[in-house]
Formats: C-alpha cells, structure tokens, sequence
C-alpha cells in the first residue's frame, strides 16, 4: 500500500480474531502526520488490541495496516525502529536507577554509549525527572513512573509515539504535566496515537478520534464537530434522590428536548437550555445542573450509559 503524503498509518478493513472472537471488526482508519489521533471506548472495545497491532505485538488477522507504507506482520523490524511506545504496564525494571533504564533501552536500538548518555540527559531534563536520575524506580510516584515510561518510548527518536492510556491512575497535577510534555512533542512535529478513558484529554489532545464499542467504530471525527454533529447544545442535569415528585415529561410538555436516565439523575438535551430551567425552578427548589453538551455525553450517547462486563 502506498500512503498519501499526510498519512503515516493506514488501515483498511483491519480484523483481529482471538478463536471465535472478533476484537477488532474490519475497522479503516488513516493517522495524518504530526497530528495527535486518539481511541476512546470502554473496556473491552478493541482499543488496546487495535493499538498492539500498529506496534506489531499482534498481527493482523486480516486487512491491512500500514506504518510509513511498511505492512505490519512483514516488515515489523523497520516499523519498530520508526515508533515509540508507552503501554499501559510499564514493564521498568525496579531495581535498576531511572537512568539505568534508559540506558538498557537505548541498547535494543543499538545507540552507541556517548550518543545514548546525550539522549538520555535530554530526556530526562524534558520529563523533569533530572534530579531523581540516580534513584531505582521503585522510589518514585505514579507520575514519575509514567514520565518515565514515555521518556523510555522516546529514546529512540521516533516519529510516532503510540501511549496506551498514559496518565490512568494519576493525580490531576500529574496528568497535566504529561499532557503539556504531550503538546510539546507534538509542536515538535511527532505524531501521537493514544487511547484514553479521560474524556478532558481526548478533548484536549486530540486533533481528530474514533470512539469504538464492540470491535467497530462508532464515531470518528474531530471532538467538537463530533459533538455539534451528534448532540444537542446544552443538557439540564435534574438530580433525582428518591425519585422526582413531579412528571418531567409532562412539566415540559411542548418544549423541544431529548430525555436520558441514568440512576438518580435525568438528563434533559436541548439547543437551548433555558426554557427547562425557568419551568424546573417554578415548581421551587430543585437540584439541577445546566452546562453545555461535552465529549462524554458524546461517548455515553453512543456507547451506552449501562456498565457492561466484558
């Protein structure tokens, strides 16, 4: 396959069967390069497993998945000296420094000493973790732990960074750091693939995404057309502890809305809020929230709001 001049991963009618189980169901997709691509989805919806396969860990069942126009499952030697990649485990060695890790790594790509020293100085100045280089790694925070890992995925210079769900489990302070590390690399001109299940970074990050449920795309697209495109303007929250005494339906009755449930709350969509506002406090005190439509109303409207174990 040849890629356009903007691609940099292609993937056409790309299936990956575990027996009789189809995790990832002809999906097409195209990243553009230096741009930030994200996958958003539940556990279980195909993400990592569609991830593993553009860092060649798995292969393709079948379709194709192309890297910089080499096909992944014949030429993943090359592909693998082209991308970086932080998974979710963090596979670091405990007992070793936060430099020695780095400089193990730089050994796989056959980065001579002089020259890995040099990138491993700069990357740990880039990921702040300068003054903790001699420390072993069992020392450090969460945060630390994943500013590592992506220092790691970057020693060799790539031109595609792919972060398997980054800044799980982190602090909000730790994940803004990484997310400002993240936009850095990308003003710099690498691309980024990332799945997440923060609804704020996707937003932030991500110049385009795809949502995917089962195995298939549900959505893809940039995150605010996506919204403006699926979803109302604003959405009235209602909170209903031990059940509403009134009708919502019938309160409203006449006004253009959409309404959800989920446990105690109601969920009233509308291009505008206002006139559902006005009706709710009539009847007096009631505990609502009116706020725009966001990336998750987006992601609950079309994967569900029900948890389903998978």
């Amino acid at each position: 396959m040849q890629l356009n001049n903007e691609s940099v991963v292609e993937a056409i009618n790309l299936t990956k069967c575990f027996g009789s189980n189809e995790a990832v169901r002809g999906i097409d997709f195209a990243v553009e390069r230096g741009e930030c691509f994200g996958f958003l989805g539940p556990n279980g919806a195909g993400k990592t497993t569609t991830m593993s396969m553009m860092y060649c860990f798995l292969p393709p069942t079948s379709g194709s998945l192309d890297i910089f126009g080499h096909a992944v499952g014949k030429d993943d030697k090359k592909i693998k000296e082209l991308i970086g990649v932080a998974p979710q485990e963090d596979s670091l060695d405990p007992e070793l420094s936060v430099m020695e890790n780095l400089m193990v790594f730089a050994r796989y790509f056959n980065i001579k000493k002089r020259e890995a020293m040099e990138r491993v100085n700069d990357l740990l100045s880039f990921m702040n973790l300068t003054e903790r280089s001699n420390d072993r790694v069992e020392l450090l925070s969460g945060g630390m732990r994943r500013r590592l890992v992506i220092a790691r995925a970057l020693i060799n210079r790539p031109r595609i960074i792919i972060l398997d769900e980054p800044t799980t489990g982190l602090d909000p302070q730790a994940r803004h750091i990484i997310w400002d590390k993240l936009i850095k690399l990308k003003k710099e001109g690498v691309t980024i693939i990332l799945s997440t299940h923060y609804m704020e970074e996707a937003h932030s990050l991500c110049d385009r995404l795809v949502i995917m449920d089962n195995g298939s795309f549900v959505a893809k697209g940039k995150p605010d057309n996506l919204i403006k495109e699926n979803l109302e303007r604003e959405v009235v929250e209602v909170l209903s502890r031990g059940g509403l005494d009134f009708d919502i339906d019938d309160l409203l009755k006449g006004l253009d809305y959409r309404h959800e449930k989920s446990g105690q709350r109601e969920y009233l969509f509308a291009e505008d809020g206002d006139s559902i506002v006005k009706k709710l406090l009539d009847l007096g005190p009631v505990e609502i929230l009116h706020r725009k439509t966001t990336l998750e109303d987006l992601f609950l409207k079309m994967t569900g709001r029900k948890l389903d174990e998978r």
